[in-house]
């Protein structure tokens, strides 16, 4: 047997490998599931309620849902015009000085932050100018999560974005200075045309980072098991709950939560799976 067909044979294995790791997580979640929805069906999704109390126990997904997707949403709001100039500062206009080298540098520091570093100068930092401004229940709440989830991912998305803007072939450019066109105008007609479907990647990826983020979001968002009314009200996301609750969970409520985690989990499936078709229509 030659080298070639050894490595095919590992490659395949490992590939498959991977396959029986997927499905034997997805065979798990909805095993673990089934109670929940066996009792509740497809109201536990769309119910408020979350009430662990013996004898009148009722579960409900939707605050979690709510509270996990608007301060994702929020946090990729507050981080994009942040993370795109960023990203532009170190792929065109600085690129390869010093301060560049730098900054991309600490870009890249950040980035590799455990997220409890985060959730820890968050909670004695970030809350207490909350507080201040009188922001959140006690400096707690969706906003505050949403800003440190938005710093967690800006590095992460940035350092993408510079990668790909870097990317863009130098004749491009160059063809269009020669025509007369300004620094701004070739970034917006040939340098961001070009580097769209990597930048676009490159946001659902922090995207899907900050919706599964776990320990800064428990620390900052007030853990309310209520749907928020407005970005400044205390919440819970689905990760958060799993993670406070998990650990004394039996019975019903175990299956409860491993049921936000089978949701968690084929949300995140949507989100890639939708990033992948806009990727694809750009490209």
């Amino acid at each position: 047997m030659n080298s070639d067909k050894i490595t095919r044979i590992v490659l395949l294995l490992v590939s498959v490998l991977i396959l029986v790791i997927a499905a034997g997580m997805v065979f798990s979640l909805v095993d673990g599931a089934i109670p929940a929805f066996q009792k509740f069906g497809l109201k536990f999704i769309f119910s408020n309620n979350w009430d662990p109390t013996q004898g009148r126990e009722n579960y409900g997904a939707l605050p979690f849902i709510a509270g996990t997707l608007i301060t994702s949403v929020l946090a990729l709001l507050i981080a994009f015009p942040l993370s795109f100039s960023t990203s532009l500062f170190l792929g065109e206009y600085f690129k390869k000085t010093r301060i560049a080298k730098v900054v991309s540098t600490m870009v890249d520091l950040l980035a590799g932050i455990p997220s409890i570093v985060y959730g820890l100068w968050g909670f004695y930092t970030l809350r207490p100018i909350m507080i201040k401004f009188g922001i959140g229940d006690q400096g707690f709440g969706i906003f505050t999560a949403s800003l440190i989830l938005a710093i967690m991912i800006i590095p992460y998305a940035t350092s993408l974005s510079n990668e790909i803007i870097s990317m863009v072939p130098a004749d491009l450019k160059e063809a269009a200075y020669s025509l007369g066109a300004t620094r701004l105008e070739v970034i917006a007609t040939v340098t961001v045309p070009a580097a769209r479907s990597g930048i676009v990647a490159g946001y659902i990826l922090a995207f899907g980072r900050a919706i599964g983020e776990t320990m800064a979001v428990t620390m900052l968002i007030g853990n309310s098991n209520v749907i928020p009314k407005s970005i400044f009200d205390t919440g819970n996301s689905m990760a958060s709950l799993i993670a406070n609750q998990f650990g004394e969970a039996d019975g019903l409520k175990l299956s409860a939560l491993i049921a936000i985690g089978l949701i968690l989990f084929i949300l995140t499936g949507i989100i890639n799976s939708i990033g992948k078709f806009i990727i694809k229509k750009m490209s």
